[in-house]
Parts: C-alpha cells; sequence; structure tokens
C-alpha cells in the first residue's frame, strides 16, 4: 500500500509543474503577458469602468513582432485564468515597421487589482478571428477608426453606420491614421440607432487636433426641427450647446495638440470632459434627434428640415480626428478616463512584461490547465476510487498467489503421506510454517484432524469411523471452505462497485462540465471554437477518467474472481479427497487385508 501511495504521489508531482506553467493551446508557441493596471499608479482611474476596449499598442519597444504571423491573424488574448477567449480588433498591424494597435475587449477594468491577460502568438495555422463587431458592446451605436485611407468610414460595430462621405486621411494621428477636416462636413447616416428620443442619453467621444483656435468650430453637429446639438470649440475653449443653450468656458485646448473630448447627455444634464476628466455641465435634455449628423461643420440639412435658417451657423472645424464613438447610453466617467489614459500615445493603463516561450508542453497538459474546479472534484474522486481499486488488486493478487503456492505445496505433502495415519502431517511438523499460514487447504486438514482428536478424547473408536462421524468432520471442513471464501470475496464488492460506478461519476462531470461552458460562453458572447473547445476538451476528460478507472478494475477483477475460483475448487478437491481416504482407511466398511482377516478368522 505505501508503494502505490509513492507511486501515485510521484504522478502528481510530475503533473504539478505543468498546471503551475499553465498554457492556454499547445499549437501557439509564444506569448507575452499584458497587465491592466487602474490603480493610482497605473491608469489612475478611480473607479471601476467596466467592460472597455483597451488599446494594446505594440511597437518595437514592447514587442519584437518575432514568430508572428504577418497579418497578426494568429493573436489570441486570454483572460488570466488561461481559459476564457477575449474578443479583440486589429486597426493596424505591420510588422515591419513594428507598429501594431489592437483593440481588446476586457470585460471588467478595475481601479483595485490589477488583471493580468495572456496576448497569444506563434501558430502559422490559426486563422484570423479579430472582430470588431464584438469587441465593441452593443451600446456603442457607431466607432470610426479611421484606418480605411480616403474612403467613407467603416463602422466598427455591428450596426453599420458607415460615413457617407469619403474622408481625407491623415498619418501620424494619436492612433495610427485620422482624418483631416475643414474642407467639407464627414455626414453620418440617419438610421434607427443612432436616433435620439426626447430626454434620452447618448455619449459622443474623438480625439481632435486643431490646426488653428478660431470662433465657433463645430466638431460634431445633428439638428432636428428646433432640436440641436452642437459639440466644438471657440478660440480654443471646448463646449456643447444644446437648443441654443451653451456651457460656461472651461479648459482651453491647445493648437496642434492632441486631446481627447467627450459628451454625455443623461436625464437633465449633459456633461463636457477634457482629457477624459469633467471640465464643465449644462442643465439641460436632449432633443428628440433623428436626421443625419455632421463630423467637422454645421449639419447642413438643418435648414432644409426645419424650414427657417439656423439664426447663426458654426464655422467648420479645421484640424485632425480621430477614434470618433457614439454611445446609446452615458458613459461612467471611469471609462471615459480610461479611454483617454489608455489611447494616448504615453498608455499608462497597459504594461506589458517579457515574452514565454512554449516548453514542449504536452496536448493533456493544456487539457488539465483548462480543468475547471467541478471537473478536479470529479477527477479528485475517480483518483480515490482508483487508488482503493489498485490497492485491493494489488493486495488480492498478492495474497491469492501465497495462497495458490502453499496449497500446491501442501498438496505435494499431503499425497507423499499417503498411507500413513491421517494426522501424519500434524504430528511430525514436516509441513513449513510459511505453508501452514499461507494454505486454505491447511486450514481445511487442521480442522478436519482437531475434529478427529476430539472424538478420540471423548472415547470413539477411530479405526472404526462412522458414516455419521466422516459427515460431522465433512461438515466442519465445509464450514472451513465457506469462511475461506468469504475472506477471499473481501472487499471484492468493491471492485465490481468500481466497475460500474466509475463510468457513471465520470459521464456526470462531464455532463455539468458542458452545461458550464456554454452559459459560461454565452454569459461571455463568446461562441467560437477556440473559446469552448478548451472546456469541452476537459469536461470529456472527465468520461475518459471514469473509463480508465472502471476498464483495470473489471480486468482486475475478471482475474482475481478466476484464482478466486481456482483455490475454491482446490478446496474442494480437498475436502473430497480427504473424506474419501478418511472412509477408506478408518471407516466402518472398510476392507481390511488379507492378513488381517486371516488372524481375526
Amino acid at each position: 500500500m505505501r508503494r502505490l501511495l509513492f507511486i501515485a504521489l510521484t504522478l502528481l508531482s510530475t503533473l504539478l509543474p505543468g498546471l503551475a506553467h499553465a498554457w492556454w493551446q499547445a499549437e501557439w508557441a509564444y506569448r507575452k503577458p499584458v497587465t491592466i493596471d487602474g490603480g493610482p499608479q497605473a491608469g489612475a482611474i478611480g473607479s471601476d469602468a467596466g467592460r472597455v476596449p483597451v488599446l494594446v499598442r505594440l511597437h518595437t519597444g514592447n514587442f519584437k513582432f518575432e514568430g508572428v504571423s504577418e497579418t497578426g491573424a494568429d493573436l489570441r488574448f486570454v483572460a488570466g485564468d488561461d481559459k476564457t477567449v477575449l474578443n479583440h480588433q486589429i486597426e493596424q498591424f505591420d510588422p515591419l515597421l513594428g507598429m501594431a494597435l489592437i483593440w481588446v475587449d476586457v470585460p471588467n477594468v478595475s481601479a483595485g487589482t490589477p488583471q493580468k491577460l495572456w496576448m497569444y502568438y506563434g501558430n502559422p495555422k490559426a486563422p484570423a478571428s479579430g472582430n470588431g463587431q464584438r469587441s465593441f458592446d452593443p451600446d456603442y451605436t457607431l466607432v470610426y477608426h479611421f484606418a480605411e485611407g480616403a474612403v467613407p468610414p467603416r463602422d466598427t460595430t455591428a450596426y453599420g453606420n458607415n460615413g457617407q462621405t469619403a474622408a481625407v486621411p491623415v498619418e501620424g494621428t494619436v492612433i495610427g491614421k485620422g482624418a483631416q477636416l475643414g474642407s467639407g462636413a464627414l455626414m453620418l447616416p440617419a438610421t434607427p440607432s443612432l436616433a435620439v428620443t426626447a430626454g434620452g442619453t447618448l455619449t459622443f467621444s474623438a480625439w481632435v487636433k486643431p490646426d488653428s483656435l478660431g470662433a465657433r468650430q463645430a466638431i460634431y453637429a445633428r439638428r432636428d426641427g428646433a432640436g440641436e446639438l452642437v459639440v466644438g470649440i471657440d478660440q480654443g475653449v471646448p463646449f456643447v450647446q444644446v437648443n441654443g443653450q451653451r456651457s460656461t468656458p472651461g479648459q482651453p485646448m491647445q493648437a496642434g495638440q492632441w486631446s481627447h473630448l467627450a459628451v454625455k447627455a443623461e436625464g437633465d444634464s449633459v456633461a463636457l470632459y477634457v482629457g477624459g476628466r469633467p471640465a464643465v455641465s449644462l442643465a439641460a435634455k436632449l432633443p428628440a434627434l433623428n436626421t443625419a449628423a455632421a463630423i467637422g461643420a454645421d449639419a447642413p440639412a438643418a435648414a432644409a428640415a426645419s424650414g427657417t435658417a439656423p439664426a447663426e451657423g458654426f464655422a467648420p472645424f479645421t484640424g485632425a480626428i480621430d477614434e470618433v464613438r457614439l454611445s446609446k447610453v452615458a458613459r461612467p466617467d471611469a471609462l471615459l478616463l480610461a479611454d483617454a489614459v489608455s489611447q494616448g500615445a504615453e498608455s499608462r493603463l497597459a504594461a506589458f512584461g517579457a515574452d514565454e516561450q512554449q516548453a514542449g508542453k504536452s496536448h493533456f497538459g493544456f487539457i488539465l490547465a483548462a480543468m475547471p474546479l467541478d471537473a478536479w472534484i470529479v477527477v479528485g474522486l475517480l483518483g480515490l476510487m482508483m487508488v482503493l481499486s489498485w490497492a485491493i488488486m494489488i493486495g488480492k493478487g498478492r495474497n491469492f498467489g501465497a495462497t495458490s503456492r502453499a496449497n500446491a505445496t501442501f498438496i505435494e505433502h499431503f499425497r507423499e503421506a499417503a498411507g500413513a495415519p491421517l494426522d501424519r502431517l500434524a504430528t511430525n511438523n514436516t509441513v513449513p510454517q510459511e505453508v501452514r499460514t499461507d494454505s486454505s487447504l491447511w486450514r481445511l486438514y487442521e480442522v478436519a484432524i482437531e475434529e478427529m482428536r476430539r472424538r478420540h478424547d471423548r472415547g470413539y473408536d477411530l479405526n472404526a469411523v462412522s458414516a455419521s462421524t466422516i459427515g460431522a468432520i465433512r461438515a466442519a471442513m465445509d464450514g472451513v471452505m465457506v469462511r475461506e471464501t468469504e475472506r477471499m470475496s473481501k472487499r471484492m464488492n468493491w471492485l465490481s462497485t468500481t466497475i460500474e460506478g466509475a463510468p457513471y461519476v465520470g459521464l456526470f462531470g462531464t455532463v455539468i462540465g458542458i452545461m458550464l461552458v456554454f452559459v459560461v460562453a454565452a454569459m461571455a458572447g463568446a461562441v467560437d471554437i477556440n473559446s469552448v473547445a478548451p472546456g469541452m476538451a476537459a469536461a470529456l476528460l472527465c468520461t475518459a477518467a471514469g473509463l480508465g478507472v472502471a476498464i483495470p478494475a473489471l480486468f482486475g477483477y475478471n482475474w482475481l474472481a478466476s484464482r478466486s475460483d481456482a483455490i475454491g475448487a482446490d478446496m474442494a478437491v480437498f475436502v473430497d479427497e480427504f473424506v474419501t481416504r478418511l472412509a477408506e482407511e478408518q471407516g466402518e466398511g472398510r476392507s481390511l487385508p488379507v492378513a488381517v482377516q486371516a488372524r481375526r478368522a
């Protein structure tokens, strides 16, 4: 038993290093840790921002671009548990220039404990999996990266609110490519997803860089009848105007410098944010807006829609713009601050660690790393069943082997003593002590001799044993044989329970594991094969473990049952042989030798 436990602990120790250095999937050769830290010493976002599309900016200073696909198709982002695959979108990936811009959907950016993500790469066979429609939550109704060039900007979200006019591309903006404004309005579509109800909620954000600080420049404008929403700058001072009511002057912007500008409308308040921090607030409700909006100029269709020209129009915005976003909800302040902090050139929200290379871990090790707690409970229970069943099989096998060898030795001594009194072996101590200890035939012989001695002590004539006495001795031997059979059958029922129960225990773990895989995938909004395959493999491992416990137990049970039957047959034959010799040599109806009969005559 101690040897078995030692073997089990040795196997466990070989598995522990693999579990400590879990690797998501074997096909990916490299990974890089990315730490998202919103604490005061890093992003300093103040409070939890929730789900945030975090910009991962790779360059030659933090990434070597070696071993990765030329298009970044093999990039995968996995949560710190090394199981949950995070959605991502590649805005730009250029290994020759050593630059990449990737948006990663982080489920919860916290201002407390930093969280680690893993960026996996180095799988030339991996298909591209980046998808902006899943990287930005459904409350984003429009997201422009301006990475397409001199064409209408494409909306990254699933709403498909693509631009109606072409953008003038500009290089070297705050996030890759941007658009140059000043020559005309960039028109947005008038779609139901962009419609705003009276008193509704809205969030607009963008990075802007004014070329000059002119008067009344419109960055985002939308009009519907008498309703009006304008976000702009006036002599470098950003403002928001609702139905002719403008916010008070706040923090000014500098010409030729990038600034993150955001407006959030919620209830009776419209707030303006500069650099992710509140600047000014306007006590106003949003009007109903169902018309097309304009970026970089006043809404040109407003006069036609209302029948009258506005009292005072706005001048076009002259400068560059990048990363325009519209949301149908009022985003948390911490999220707006996280956007400003993480998207700037000097991001403090994301930190990168040293790249790691896979050390040849097996596929089985990856399955173990993907196993959840419930699967480990099932596998632990099956491991206990396996240890007990193997301990029983090994113990029974050794016991049955010793019994068979001792029986074979004893029966040789018994047959060599044929013709001598039956109690010869008990009186002359010719049978070795180890045979007496292990042999079941010796115990049958011993009880029979004891019965004969007991009758001799009572005055019975053992030279003429009656049929009833022979039957009593046989009954005593049968009783010992039954007890020997029971002793051999002890704990064999545990093997049969293991054979029948282990597959069901494993199947139970598989069913629970698959249920959890689908529930977690549905909650995370990820239904691709990369997100569910590790959990499915770990769940199926429970069934494999159940079969791995039951199959050896089945073989062992059958082998031990055959050994037990053979020993039982030897005992039955010995009882018959002993009783036959007793009746023949000392029974009442025995035939006497001729010389003895002549003397009696």
